[in-house]
């Protein structure tokens, strides 16, 4: 997961601005610009990663990723935007053929509390209201998962506690979200960046998925996370395969975009084609580098890896 803070100010930001100034400009003067073949896997990038090419209007923003071959979206921010603008980026989603990937379903109880470990009740109840929140958002823009965080870890109690808190937690949420055919998906964090978090490998959230046992309570498995904290992307792969219900990509070290760092990504990605899947893998990662140069060598980047 990046920065989330980071991400919810310079997304809001930028949807409110229109496509004008240097932006505007830089639309022009990009003579690579133009309808591209699709990727083969449904890449989504966030709000920004492109706003040197397109500008600071969200729909344009949109419009720059899918004519660049883009076939999917992602938004941690989503959940906080203002409805007409949910409702006006849901538009040109649908009419761009891009699939919406995740939000953030509870920055309330995500971080910096014993939320899902404590078994209080106003944590839980907290919880509750704010996926009662994200289910009329999902409806709005047409969303399948939402992205749950599970809060820090709890040193006052015995690891088996907080397990059994945080399921109980999970399958009250999940509750809410079956009647809807909605997804949470948990996201194990690295201890490197977000030390103190209750969950941060892949076999702990598959086995509070086992536990939970619902089709709405499924694994956001972070590659760039995942890299940091245990490595043997592959193998852990196919052994939550069952438990996965959405992918997030990001190079190790440095949390920038496929090729910067040491992850095979053309590999991985093949491997999981290769297994059928037809989900959303978000681009939750900064660029490498600055300006339309920037932004041009991460488009780059993921066809580079998307060729096999």
């Amino acid at each position: 997961m990046i920065e989330r803070r980071t991400l919810l100010g310079a997304g809001l930001a930028g949807a409110a601005f229109p496509l004008v100034g240097k932006a505007a400009e830089s639309v022009q003067d990009d003579s690579s610009v133009g309808k591209q073949e699709p990727f083969k896997l449904k890449y989504a990038p966030h709000l920004g990663m492109f706003s040197q090419h397109a500008g600071g209007d969200s729909v344009a923003q949109l419009e720059f990723m899918a004519a660049e071959g883009f076939r999917a979206f992602e938004d941690n921010s989503m959940a906080g935007r203002p409805i007409e603008e949910q409702e006006r980026m849901a538009e040109a989603m649908d009419r761009l053929g891009l699939t919406m990937g995740v939000f953030v379903c509870n920055f309330g109880t995500a971080f910096g509390k014993r939320s899902f470990t404590s078994g209080k009740k106003e944590f839980q109840e907290n919880f509750k209201a704010d996926l009662e929140k994200a289910v009329e958002v999902a409806k709005r823009v047409n969303a399948r998962w939402m992205t749950v965080v599970l809060g820090d870890s709890n040193p006052r109690l015995r690891q088996g506690y907080q397990d059994a808190h945080a399921i109980e937690m999970l399958r009250r949420g999940a509750e809410i979200l079956e009647p809807h055919e909605l997804v949470m998906v948990m996201e194990p964090l690295n201890f490197r960046d977000h030390s103190g978090m209750y969950l941060e490998r892949s076999d702990h959230a598959y086995m509070l998925a086992k536990a939970v046992d619902s089709p709405s309570v499924k694994i956001l498995f972070d590659i760039y996370h995942q890299a940091a904290s245990e490595g043997n992307i592959i193998p852990n792969i196919d052994l939550c395969w069952d438990e996965i219900g959405y992918f997030q990509i990001g190079d190790n070290p440095g949390r920038k975009e496929p090729t910067t760092g040491e992850v095979n990504y053309k590999n991985i990605f093949e491997h999981i084609q290769g297994r059928g899947w037809d989900g959303v893998l978000g681009m939750e990662h900064g660029n490498s580098q600055g300006g339309l140069e920037g932004e041009r060598a991460v488009i780059t980047a993921y066809r580079s890896v998307d060729d096999f």
